[in-house]
Order: structure tokens, then sequence, then C-alpha cells
């Protein structure tokens, strides 16, 4: 089954200090925003990628995958407004024998194949399938004025992270329906069909660099890594 990688890289970047800023903050003297295409490039389960980007950056992530010989890289388009936006452009550019959309945010720089071919395989078995970690800490739901209305049972809790994989149909016909919903991923829009949403193993090391203090720990993340 032929799988394109939609890769995210549209966003402004407002908490970590505004457009450009984020993804080209080097980490060991590469981009941040190179990591993971160069894992899903060398892939053999991705047969090709999709990056979404701004008007802003185009350009430059352009002339970076150019110089960095990613093969895969078969078209960098514009995103929307929203996060689901940019998702539903990249879903357009995908391939006619498209089986399986596997979506990345590019801030999430330490995707390995061991992960990708597992959300993957999942993924064909069952139709969805996303990454995610068990969460660690005790949470609580809270009224807006901050007093705590219920401490919520951890071991059922869990983290998402991408890389989220798809059936491309059932995806698309998530987003033709729930076009309007505000949502914070993809899974949230194939669920609310009530299709079953499994979930794989992830890595506590995959963290999203969203914030400058997130740039330190993956620069730490960085080091330890072969």
């Amino acid at each position: 089954m032929r799988v394109s990688a939609i890769v995210l890289a549209a966003g402004r970047g407002i908490r970590f200090g505004g457009w450009g800023c984020k993804l080209f903050s080097k980490i060991k003297n590469k981009p941040l925003f190179l990591y993971s295409l160069e894992e899903l490039n060398r892939h053999p389960l991705i047969n090709e990628i999709i990056i979404v980007v701004n008007s802003a950056n185009r350009a430059k992530i352009a002339r970076r995958v150019r110089e960095s010989g990613l093969t895969k890289v078969g078209k960098i388009i514009l995103g929307g407004r929203r996060r689901q936006d940019s998702v539903y452009n990249g879903l357009g550019a995908c391939g006619d024998d498209t089986g399986l959309v596997l979506i990345h945010d590019s801030a999430r720089p330490f995707i390995d194949s061991r992960l990708i071919s597992s959300v993957v395989k999942r993924a064909q078995e069952s139709g969805a399938a996303i990454v995610g970690v068990p969460v660690k800490s005790t949470i609580k739901s809270a009224s807006r004025a901050q007093v705590v209305e219920k401490t919520l049972e951890r071991e059922k809790l869990w983290e998402i992270q991408t890389p989220q994989v798809f059936k491309i149909d059932k995806l698309l016909a998530a987003y033709r329906r729930f076009a309007k919903s505000d949502v914070t991923d993809d899974s949230s829009l194939v669920e609310k069909l009530g299709v079953k949403v499994s979930i794989v193993a992830g890595d506590y090391r995959n963290i999203k660099v969203t914030t400058a203090e997130d740039l330190e720990v993956a620069r730490v993340i960085a080091k330890k890594r072969r």
C-alpha cells in the first residue's frame, strides 16, 4: 500500500518567537526541520513526502531540501490558516494511488525508523493508528476559576504525538464532514466518524519543540542519540 507522508511546516511559531525562528534553529549544526524529513526520506515504507509550508519560509525550505538531496519530497505547498486546513491542502496533493497518509509535525525532530514502521504497519491493519506515550503526571480537570473538578485516571491517559497514519479515504471523509471543527490533531476528526484508532507506543524523546526551552531539551537529546 502506497504511503504518502505530509510534513507540516506552516505554523507561525508564536510561542517560540514568531515566523521562521523555530524550524531553522540549529541542533548539532542542522536545522530542526530536516531531522524528521531525512528519517522519512530513507524509510523504505514511505513513497513520497509532501511538505506544507507558509509563504515566509517556502523558499528557504525548498532550498534546504534541494541541498540535502531529499529525493522523496515531491511537492512543497502552502498551508492554510489552521493546522487542519494545512493537512487538507496536503491531502489534495497526494498521488492518486495513495493508500495510507502519514502526518507529522516538522517540529518533532526525533522520530526513528522503528516508530515509523510500527505506526504504518498498525494503520495497514486497522485503518487508523497514532503514536503516544502513557502520561506520567497526575492530571486534574478544573473550572475557569481554577478550582479542581476532577482527578482523571492516569492509567487511561496517553500523551499523543505524531506521526499519525490513516487510510486516506477515512481521513478525507473526516475532513470533508467536520471541516469546521477546531481540533489539535487529525485523530480527533477521524474519531468523530466513529472509527476506532489504535495507539502505538511512542518515545518520550519524541518531543515537539514549541518554546525556546524545548529547543534546549532537544539539543540535549540530540547529543545522546547515535
